[in-house]
């Protein structure tokens, strides 16, 4: 049970009070002593005085405030029930993260969906009342969903993708690929999740995910993902796959042999990396963080440059994360499209080449077309496509970039590694390919799956099968490919899955 709030002592914190400025004064807070401790109790209300809030010590009629710390929301409600606070009363029920980021902001902060304790009570009582509207129709298939860059259930879609990450770094690609269709049904809705009972409405949302939001409704964390981000196995491996070349199994080697840093593998005279790998860790800090959309488009500059010295007629087009809007990712993606069939042939090459001899190429990995037509349709789902392609690591000029941005510590560098891809398909297959680079991932994977299972087709990135006529479909753009599986068209910017 709780102590009532009216027992305690009045000189525990009388003292603070009258000599502090109220500033705030349509806000009154009441700590919640239990689980918080006597004394921390009394530090923080100090605290919040000092700072212009005015706190009440009994939970009286004008508490707007109410703060908890690690208390179970039922046990909480029980007893604020007991002592005079309803539903309907209109008060805030609160975790400390509200009051934790309203002291460190120096003011009372609006309260958001993630602070509030809900009445688990009200929840049971309220299948015996009209349920609440459902967010939306949502489809089961991403690319019947318009997802924008406006994330508005953003502390749910983190909490899920830290479990799909974590189940993807142990090889558990179906639960993986489970939390990230149900992040991916959160990041499409036009608004904030407000009660548990909305997730009944949707799609893709397993029980262990709506498990870990519940969590999030009730305490404002999901304390699983908390272990997660904490765990070492998690951490190593993150750290390790976050080299250019370094794959899961290389990665889990390198942790069961008992290395935990960087620093550990580079040293260790028993490792033989290969050459992928040498550049990954020789350009790791480079290439380690954000490419900028300026810095994206400076390199588009420069590849444009070096498609029109070999081919004047060929164009470039940015994919990947840019085309879909975002301001940062970790590479640069660009597909080369040539007028002519077979124009794609030695283009690659010649580009290569031609970085080479400006001294801007790091590192390149060349790979040719193994394009079969004869070969397709593929059942088998593939991640990489066959056509013409280079991975590349790319010296980018500070001063090519417009934008400012600090120079390295030591001063002397005017340039940083960039990782560029380039893929050069046949014209006919360059729809197909735009749309598979472009992303994202989900969608792309959701599309094949409708493709597959509403309309009897097969597709990949490089064409789109028709069981039924046994014909391949051709598709001279993006819209082609929609209006061949009765789908609306998504823009780009609204791929985002």
């Amino acid at each position: 049970m709780f102590e009532s709030p009216k027992r305690r002592r009045p000189e525990v914190t009388s003292g603070s009070r009258g000599h502090e400025e109220v500033k705030f004064r349509d806000v009154t807070l009441y700590l919640v002593e239990r689980r918080m401790g006597k004394s921390r109790r009394t530090f923080l209300s100090n605290l919040a005085r000092s700072k212009g809030f005015c706190v009440d010590d009994s939970l009286s009629g004008g508490v707007t405030h109410v703060v908890s710390e690690g208390n179970a929301a039922q046990d909480l409600w029980m007893w604020l029930e007991d002592h005079g606070l309803r539903e309907a009363h209109d008060t805030h029920v609160l975790t400390i993260s509200w009051f934790t980021e309203s002291m460190s902001a120096g003011r009372p902060l609006p309260v958001e969906m993630r602070h509030h304790i809900q009445n688990p009570a009200v929840e049971r009582r309220s299948s015996s009342s009209p349920a609440p509207k459902p967010v939306s129709t949502v489809s089961p298939f991403a690319c019947q969903r318009r997802t924008s860059l406006d994330n508005h259930n953003k502390n749910f879609t983190d909490v899920l993708e830290v479990f799909a990450e974590n189940m993807d770094l142990s090889g558990n690609q179906g639960p993986c690929l489970a939390f990230r269709r149900a992040a991916s049904v959160l990041k499409s809705l036009p608004a904030t999740l407000r009660h548990p009972e909305e997730m009944k409405h949707l799609p893709c949302l397993g029980e262990h995910s709506k498990a870990i939001i519940e969590e999030m409704f009730e305490c404002g964390r999901s304390s699983k993902a908390e272990e997660i981000l904490k765990d070492e196995r998690y951490q190593t491996l993150k750290l390790f796959n976050s080299v250019f070349g370094v794959g899961l199994r290389t990665a889990e080697n390198w942790f069961t042999r008992g290395l935990r840093t960087l620093e550990q593998i580079l040293s260790d005279p028993s490792i033989r990396l290969n050459r992928m790998q040498t550049a990954g860790f020789l350009f790791y800090d480079d290439i380690s963080r954000p490419v900028s959309r300026a810095e994206a488009g400076a390199m588009k500059v420069l590849v444009e440059d070096a498609v029109k010295r070999v081919n004047p007629a060929a164009g470039v087009c940015i994919t990947g994360g840019f085309r879909r809007g975002k301001d940062f990712g970790h590479d640069v993606d660009f597909i080369i499209r040539t007028p002519e069939p077979g124009q794609e042939d030695g283009l690659l090459p010649a580009i290569i080449d031609r970085f080479r001899r400006q001294n801007v190429l790091l590192y390149a990995d060349l790979q040719e077309s193994t394009f079969d037509l004869g070969k397709l349709p593929s059942r088998r789902f593939e991640s990489m496509d066959h056509f013409h392609k280079c991975f590349l690591i790319v010296k980018l000029k500070r001063d090519d970039v417009c934008e400012e941005r600090e120079r390295d510590e030591d001063g002397r560098r005017d340039w940083r590694a960039i990782r560029v891809d380039l893929v050069a398909p046949p014209i006919e297959r360059f729809a197909y390919a735009l749309l598979g680079w472009t992303g994202s991932t989900l969608f792309d994977r959701d599309l094949r799956r409708f493709a597959r299972l509403e309309r009897g087709k097969l597709l990949d990135n490089h064409a789109l099968y028709d069981k039924a006529t046994k014909t391949f479909l051709s598709a001279e753009t993006e819209e082609d490919i929609f209006s061949h599986l009765g789908l609306e068209f998504i823009v780009p910017s609204e791929r985002n899955a």
